[in-house]
Formats: C-alpha cells, sequence, structure tokens
C-alpha cells in the first residue's frame, strides 16, 4: 500500500432510506464530493452490495484509488464479522456477510472493508472536526426515527464504564413507564400532534407548520421537554463537557432546544447542534479507519447485541 493510498479512505453512511459515501483525507478529515442514492428497489444483499460498490466507484473516481473503506452501519449488525442482525429494517441483508463480496467486488483484501456503528460514527465525526473537538468527554445523540447514543474519552469511543449504560445505550432505558425512545423519536412527536389534532403528518410537515400552527410548535415542545428529562435521568452521571444532537430531527432544534435545555439547569454540560450535519458519519468513518490504521484501539462497538439506532426523517 503507497502512502499516498494510506492518506485516503472510502466512507459509506448507511441511512434508513439512503446510502451516502465519499472519499475522506487523513488530513484535517477532509472529505471530497459526497454522493448518494436511495436504497435499491430490488430487496436483496447482492443488489445492496452493488450499490456499495457502484457508489464507492463514483465517489472516489478521478482520486487514483483509496485505502479501503469504513461503513457506519445502523445496529443491530455484528461489525467485527461484517454481518448484519437486523430484521426490523434492511431484512433482506439479516445474516449475510457483506464485507467478502464487497472487498472481492473492489479486488481488495476482506480486511481494507470495515464497519462501525452509525452512532459511534457520528460522534467521532464531531470529536474529529465538529463540536465535540478537543473535548474531554462527550455524548453523541441522533434524534430520529429512534434515539441513538454514543460516549467519547479523549477522542475514543467507549461501550462502558462509570456513567455509560449498557452498550451506551439508552433508546430502551426505562422512562415514564415505557421506554425512553417512546418519546424521544419521530413517532413521538407524530403521536403527541395526533394527540391534539387527530392526524397522523410526517415530522417534517409538523415541523413546517410549527411557526403557525399552536399544536404543532406544542408537539416539539413536549418532545424536548422529554429529551432533556431523558438526558439529565441518563447522561448526567457520565458528566459529559457537551452533548451534540444530529439526526433528521435536529434540524429543527430551534423547536425543541429551549424546552430540552430548561430540563438541564445546573448541569456542567451544555447542548451542542451538529457541527458536520449530514456528514458527521462519513467523517467518522476516516476518524475510526485512521486511528485503527495507527494502531490505535478500533473506535467500533463489536457488540453482535448493539442496538444504538436513529435513522434520519
Amino acid at each position: 500500500m503507497t502512502a499516498d493510498l494510506e492518506k485516503s479512505v472510502l466512507v459509506y453512511d448507511v441511512g434508513g432510506s439512503h446510502v451516502s459515501a465519499a472519499v475522506c483525507w487523513s488530513d484535517a478529515y477532509r472529505l471530497g464530493r459526497v454522493v448518494s442514492t436511495p436504497h435499491p428497489a430490488e430487496e436483496s444483499s447482492d443488489a445492496f452490495v452493488n450499490v456499495l460498490y457502484s457508489l464507492g466507484v463514483e465517489a472516489s473516481a478521478g482520486f487514483g484509488g483509496v485505502s479501503g473503506a469504513e461503513i457506519a452501519m445502523p445496529g443491530p449488525f455484528d461489525f467485527s464479522a461484517g454481518v448484519s442482525l437486523m430484521r426490523h429494517k434492511l431484512p433482506y441483508l439479516f445474516g449475510v456477510d457483506l464485507r467478502q463480496p464487497l472487498a472481492q467486488r473492489f479486488g481488495w483484501q476482506s480486511s481494507q472493508v470495515r464497519f462501525l456503528h452509525d452512532a459511534a460514527a457520528f460522534l467521532l465525526g464531531e470529536v474529529g472536526a465538529g463540536a465535540a473537538r478537543e473535548v474531554p468527554r462527550a455524548v453523541g445523540i441522533t434524534l430520529g426515527t429512534g434515539i441513538g447514543s454514543a460516549f467519547a474519552v479523549d477522542g475514543r469511543v467507549i461501550t462502558q464504564g462509570v456513567g455509560i449504560p449498557p452498550g451506551g445505550e439508552i433508546w430502551n432505558l426505562p422512562y415514564e413507564g415505557g421506554i425512553v425512545e417512546d418519546f424521544v423519536s419521530a413517532r413521538a412527536i407524530q403521536s403527541s400532534y395526533k394527540r391534539r389534532t387527530g392526524v397522523l403528518p410526517d415530522v417534517a410537515t409538523i415541523a413546517a407548520k410549527a411557526s403557525a400552527d399552536q399544536e404543532a410548535a406544542a408537539a416539539f415542545t413536549e418532545f424536548g421537554h422529554h429529551l432533556g428529562q431523558a438526558l439529565r435521568m441518563v447522561v448526567s452521571a457520565f458528566a459529559p463537557n457537551v452533548v451534540v444532537l444530529g439526526g433528521g430531527i435536529s434540524r429543527s432544534s430551534h423547536l425543541f432546544l429551549p424546552a430540552a435545555q430548561d430540563q438541564l439547569e445546573n448541569l456542567i454540560f451544555h447542548l451542542q447542534i451538529s457541527a458536520l450535519k449530514d456528514h458527521a458519519p462519513l467523517v467518522g468513518a476516516a476518524v475510526a479507519w485512521f486511528n485503527s490504521s495507527d494502531g490505535a484501539d478500533d473506535q467500533l462497538p463489536h457488540s453482535s447485541a448493539d442496538a444504538m439506532h436513529a435513522d434520519a426523517v
């Protein structure tokens, strides 16, 4: 592998409905052009791998080659083996080894294809080049179809330790007679709005109405209240310096952030909206790659039971 190739890597972000890819360089985690495509119409693992390959070829065209690929995937996923354990989304990938067929298409060794959790990728992106850069203790929260979470100390994503819930996951922790995700997710906003109006639009529509629709604004305020309460309950023991919010719902932060902050008075950490937005998982995948290539420990949760999740809305 040449020195030039060692400085660049192909990175992917597999979302709920689309896949994005780009080349990222080690200097300041600089991204090349970002390309994106919907999931394949043909629901098969072969079609999915073909999408990854063709998107990678497009993203890396003209750059002369890369050292490999790091892919941010939703869980549950066996990140060490490159095997999906998802049943609730992308079920056609369940039990499938994605590493070997993708490596074969690129003509690579299987070790040149790596995977990490999308929530960990999000936080690593913000740690490497975003809102949590040079911050000793940080938490990343992705808000979308579900709520994803990751915890980092001195730039390393960790899944156990003082103040960290099992596996670094908060979505399934008990809260208000249910679990956190029942109250902090896209469906929570939709349910709140439906309870008030009897209709069930998508979250983007509710957000668009909020400036003129009191019930839409109230649904987001309620969401913010529960977000703040959940963070106080779950995250305060970790004592982060910053909690970075990302995911599709974070685009509407002006509608819920004040309510969330009201619940966090007297705590040492503050809420910060993602600086890298949709590019955070791509940058984070590169951070994981280069840290691992430099001989540092892997940045990804390897547990096959890892189930943090939060799709964009």
